[in-house]
């Protein structure tokens, strides 16, 4: 099939890959330019260049709703487009201008986990599995029927990096898979429950910022979703920002005010948490290392030289 695709970072990069290696003719590329965005400067391969390389024609847009791209997209005659990873709008009249419509990739089990940022978002929410999902595209976000999907386990002790891996990896497959489905003629596809479907925003800094009364086990898991390379879950100490780099679950349940530092255990320092932590039902979080905001990373332990005092969500 003739295939226009709408991609951007290594998402994008990956997907135009998996047709340029397939029997499928890839004859136009669109787009965004390069981002300063904290979140788009990570896994930023770049799509334009992967298409310059193999001679095909590229489009760079912030938004596809100009008379001029629409032109160009009819000239391409694609029978299918394929989007992965574009960050804004898709009007009607360009997915539904190819034969078989647009399919889009996104990197969530549909219908859960539509929008932005779906690994972080699931990981924080303690999802046992993630995966890609290739839907044919109509006017509600990520709403279409789904073509194929795959999923992957997470493990316990998983950070958004680990995630982010073991998905793209899926790219190739489900695209190509769901791909040749359409072109053997397939049009029946799975109707997604939307009473199960939900949305989610662009992650900032904001999203990073710990809050001690959400549990230990959901600071936990924050603390691996901003894994390197994505920006750190941060906290306060003594009115000075401090990135939380490594932690755990402590062994031991500890009671008082969250946000406490209160206790060596092991290789790290537990900090109080939960919102009902004055019960002494909880576990604490044990941060094991830190960075300041001077850019050193230390263990935990040499941080906090004493016990005592309190991290805050604020100076």
């Amino acid at each position: 099939m003739r295939v226009v695709v709408f991609g951007y970072q290594t998402w994008g990069h990956r997907t135009l890959q998996a047709l340029l290696d397939s029997e499928h003719d890839v004859v136009l590329v669109v787009t965004h330019p390069k981002s300063e965005h904290v979140y788009e400067k990570i896994w930023s391969d770049s799509v334009a260049d992967l298409a310059e390389e193999h001679g095909v024609p590229v489009l760079l847009r912030n938004r596809p709703d100009d008379d001029e791209l629409f032109a160009r997209l009819k000239e391409a005659d694609p029978d299918i487009i394929v989007a992965n990873n574009w960050r804004t709008w898709l009007p009607p009249r360009v997915f539904d201008l190819p034969r078989h419509g647009t399919l889009n990739v996104h990197d969530s089990l549909l219908p859960k986990y539509a929008g932005f940022s779906p690994l972080i978002w699931a990981l924080i929410n303690g999802e046992s599995e993630v995966g890609v999902t290739a839907h044919m595209m109509n006017d509600e976000l990520d709403a279409g029927d789904i073509v194929r999907q795959e999923a992957v386990p997470v493990g316990p002790g998983d950070t958004a990096t680990d995630l982010f891996h073991r998905t793209v990896d899926l790219i190739a497959p489900v695209t190509v898979g769901a791909l040749d489905l359409i072109a053997s003629g397939q049009r029946e596809f799975v109707r997604q429950d939307r009473s199960q479907a939900s949305f989610f925003h662009k992650r900032s800094v904001e999203d990073s910022r710990i809050d001690w009364t959400w549990s230990a086990e959901e600071l936990d898991r924050l603390v691996r979703a901003q894994s390197e390379p994505y920006p750190s879950a941060f906290t306060f100490h003594r009115g000075r920002r401090i990135e939380v780099l490594a932690a755990s679950v402590s062994q031991g349940r500890y009671g008082g005010t969250p946000g406490r530092v209160f206790y060596r255990e092991g290789d790290g320092v537990v900090i109080v948490a939960g919102a009902d932590a004055r019960t002494g039902r909880n576990h604490g979080l044990a941060i094991t290392r830190v960075r300041t905001e001077d850019g050193r990373e230390l263990p935990a332990a040499e941080y906090f030289t004493t016990m005592g005092g309190y991290l805050t969500a604020r100076p």
